[in-house]
């Protein structure tokens, strides 16, 4: 597989370019490579998608922000993207002046049928789930509720009240669009009367108010891949809101929030655990057990071993959730200086204090000459300050 462009160069602009900046960039392109304008030109669809990618990305400012810190891999897993060229057209054809596409080329978007619209896909939900660190670790299946609409079965659908019909729009004879002239420039826009739909309900149904649906609770089953942090989603396929005229149904999101974990703090895939150890320890050490996610595992600490010092345990982080491996868990040692001692403690710390005045180490001993260097220094200026006067 090629790897991807760089957003910014697809559409030929700069790191620091405004969002206005952004949108006439992707115009340009959509309008240089529109399908319809090269009919089974397979490059220049790749290039009207990989626009319409880019600008999808770099005008959302959390994607753009990811983006720019991590590229590509940073928007992995976080769902979106287009199946196809007729999702290009929905998601942004009102950036064209309603639906110009259609106008300018020939009322077709994407080789559909002449005249009508294209069906419309359905609206995308969002849901959200909370994890705790050990099960965004191993992975986990979770049970979500959302509202989406649904038939309504007083009317089965049709939004009509019993014993009446939808009818046809007269304003657009059913075609759910209209076209404004100006002198040569025509624009084809959504109907104001039906919105799109081609009909109109003359006697709408009580129970849905003409809409032909009606809300309603839905519990999934929503399966989160290990390693997943705070503000992934996962995208469930389908799971969305029904489209308004028989279309593709939406997706549905589920937003991963992350609970707070007691010990251990996250950093990518790294865990970091902060953890206590005594001054004897640091100085002669020791082998210690510390948790992990996995239970206890021991851990070597090397003689002299000072506060803030690092110990990677490899393999023992959160995975990749993009497959790549699994990070460390980093234990950073901090040197517990008890608050209380019993008189044993106190009588063999004062001995070895004793020792540590007797036994002075090189490099302590360049330092207190240092010191006294220092000292002495101030004291002969003063004396020469004061033969002046």
């Amino acid at each position: 597989m090629a790897a991807k462009r760089d957003y910014y160069e697809v559409l030929g602009v700069s790191k620091t370019v405004a969002q206005s900046d952004i949108a006439k960039a992707y115009r340009k392109l959509a309008l240089k490579y529109h399908p319809d304008s090269h009919p089974g030109d397979e490059d220049a669809t790749s290039k009207f998608k990989e626009a319409a990618e880019a600008y999808e990305v770099l005008t959302d400012d959390q994607k753009r922000a990811r983006y720019d810190q991590y590229g590509h891999a940073g928007l992995e897993g976080s769902g979106g993207g287009f199946r196809d060229v007729g999702d290009i057209f929905e998601a942004f054809g009102d950036m064209f002046g309603g639906t110009v596409f259609e106008d300018f080329f020939g009322g077709q978007r994407g080789g559909g049928g002449g005249g009508r619209n294209r069906q419309r896909r359905g609206a995308d939900l969002r849901c959200d789930v909370t994890l705790t660190l050990e099960e965004a670790a191993k992975g986990v299946r979770k049970t979500v509720s959302l509202n989406r609409h649904v038939e309504c079965k007083t009317c089965e659908g049709s939004g009509a009240a019993a014993g009446s019909q939808p009818e046809t729009c007269r304003r657009c004879n059913g075609r759910g669009q209209v076209i404004q002239s100006s002198g040569i420039l025509r624009v084809q826009t959504t109907c104001p009367s039906c919105r799109g739909a081609g009909r109109v309900i003359s006697k709408p149904c009580g129970d849905c108010d003409g809409q032909g649906l009606q809300p309603k609770e839905v519990r999934l089953e929503v399966s989160i891949p290990a390693g997943v942090d705070d503000g992934m989603r996962v995208r469930l396929p389908g799971e969305g809101q029904p489209s308004p005229d028989g279309g593709p149904t939406g997706d549905a999101y589920c937003f991963v929030h992350m609970k707070q974990h007691s010990i251990f703090k996250r950093d990518g895939i790294d865990l970091i655990l902060q953890w206590p150890i005594t001054f004897a320890q640091a100085a002669l050490g020791s082998m210690i057990e510390v948790p992990t996610l996995d239970g206890k595992k021991p851990l070597q600490i090397a003689p002299g071993t000072q506060s803030g010092s690092v110990f990677q345990m490899k393999n023992m982080g959160m995975p990749d959730p993009h497959g790549r491996g699994q990070g460390s868990l980093l234990i950073q040692t901090v040197i517990d200086v008890p608050k209380k001692l019993n008189k044993k403690q106190e009588e063999l710390l004062r001995q070895l204090a004793e020792l540590d005045n007797d036994h002075v180490t090189p490099e302590r001993k360049g330092f207190m000459d240092l010191l006294k260097s220092y000292f002495q220094s101030d004291e002969d200026a003063a004396v020469a300050a004061s033969d002046k006067k």
